[in-house]
């Protein structure tokens, strides 16, 4: 253990000035990853008190210095970021174990949240109440009081106001201790806000899933769901059925169906053809009606998930299905059942990428097209005609250079 900072800090730490080069950034961040799984495996193996207490040392400079790192570097693929996450998610843990003094611990809480180098982390006070103890909750929460009154009246758009991080972090904790307090009216109050926006019935329902009252957990997210009809209420719908399905099973495929209802297209059916099992028979021919007005999302729903690709060429015909993305994924598919049946297809996908220029789309063309060649093989008559289209796109854009190196190196003739 005396050598658990000499292996874990300087892997986080680094005096590169080059971190704002996303390959810099990665690679560094990938060293902070192991120095967490370092950090982690102590934290599992730690026994004594003394070891506990190295560990927490440890931990604390590491998310310290982790924190130094991100506020100067790109950041942009996430890695220094999820390293920073994963210390915040161990630095409660330790804390507690360790019995670090819980007044230094709120001074920490309150300068890393209100004062810190970055300001896109949050503290959980619920993961550190184990660490603060009653004694230091209480003065966590005055701490926050007095912020809050040194702050003024709460403007009613926060996020104008030259303090709107204080104001979010303020929030952001009223949230998190009402959760604490398992205060259903509080948690309301600070979740559900002017019940204004359908994200904010889920961080609700959310809300009361953590405390363990299911019922209201799945009303506020039945809430959320009738909402209105966007992204948003389409996602509470999704964790709606989440919590069916754990405690409601006998609810969940009118749930379900419900769902695809109000927002028909190829997820919700899966979801309902999942969930449905032996009853799927029931619901079989409205979902396809339903999806037949969205040709795409009744050939990906028939291709993807009932596994039907005879139906789903049928009905990417009858649909007059447009996207070259799913008939490329259904060509595919059906390349095996009746090869030169496909060969129009991608006829039309090559025509249709060479209508712009660039080697990207060259090499998509000349992909397609050996595809074709390698189908056309078993018939002669066919073969002749894909080397007499090959032959007559090199013609037509015969100006166009990197097009002809392109189907030279796909060993086009």
């Amino acid at each position: 253990m005396p050598v658990l900072a000499d292996s874990v800090l300087p892997l986080i730490r680094t005096r590169r000035t080059d971190l704002y080069r996303w390959n810099v950034s990665n690679e560094h961040g990938s060293r902070m990853h192991e120095a967490v799984d370092a950090l982690e495996e102590a934290a599992a193996t730690a026994t004594d008190a003394p070891e506990v207490r190295e560990v927490w040392s440890v931990t604390h400079k590491a998310l310290a210095a982790a924190i130094k790192v991100i506020a100067r570097a790109d950041d942009s693929s996430g890695i220094i970021g999820d390293a920073c996450r994963r210390l915040l998610g161990l630095h409660p843990q330790v804390a507690a174990r360790a019995g670090a003094p819980a007044g230094r611990l709120v001074e920490w809480m309150m300068k890393f949240q209100f004062d810190g180098e970055v300001d896109y982390f949050e503290l959980d006070p619920v993961a550190y109440a184990p660490a603060l103890g009653d004694k230091g909750l209480a003065a966590y929460r005055a701490r926050l009081d007095e912020t809050r009154a040194r702050l003024g009246p709460e403007p009613e758009e926060r996020w104008s106001s030259p303090h709107s991080h204080e104001w979010f972090v303020l929030q952001w904790n009223a949230q998190r201790l009402a959760v604490l307090d398992r205060d259903i009216d509080a948690i309301i109050r600070t979740h559900a806000k002017d019940r204004k926006v359908a994200a904010w019935f889920e961080d609700t329902a959310r809300a009361f899933e953590e405390i363990g009252e299911i019922a209201l957990a799945i009303e506020w997210a039945k809430h959320a769901t009738d909402f209105g009809r966007g992204h948003q209420s389409l996602k509470a719908a999704s964790y709606w059925c989440e919590l069916l399905d754990e405690h409601r099973p006998t609810e969940l495929v009118e749930a379900r169906v419900e769902m695809f209802r109000r927002w028909p297209s190829s997820s919700t059916a899966a979801a309902l053809y999942q969930d449905a099992g032996d009853a799927w028979p029931t619901y079989r021919d409205t979902v396809l009606t339903t999806l037949s007005h969205s040709p795409r999302d009744a050939v990906l729903f028939v291709l993807g998930h009932l596994d039907d690709v005879r139906q789903a060429w049928e009905l990417a015909h009858t649909l007059h299905l447009d996207g070259a993305d799913v008939w490329e994924q259904l060509a595919k598919a059906y390349q095996k059942t009746d090869p030169p049946a496909v060969l129009p297809v991608y006829r039309r996908l090559v025509e249709n990428e060479l209508t712009a220029t660039g080697a990207r789309h060259y090499q998509a063309a000349a992909r397609r097209l050996k595809i074709m060649r390698r189908l056309a093989a078993i018939d002669n008559d066919s073969a002749v005609e894909v080397d007499t289209f090959v032959a007559d796109l090199r013609e037509q854009h015969r100006r166009r250079p990197r097009l002809q190196r392109e189907f030279d190196r796909a060993g086009l003739p």
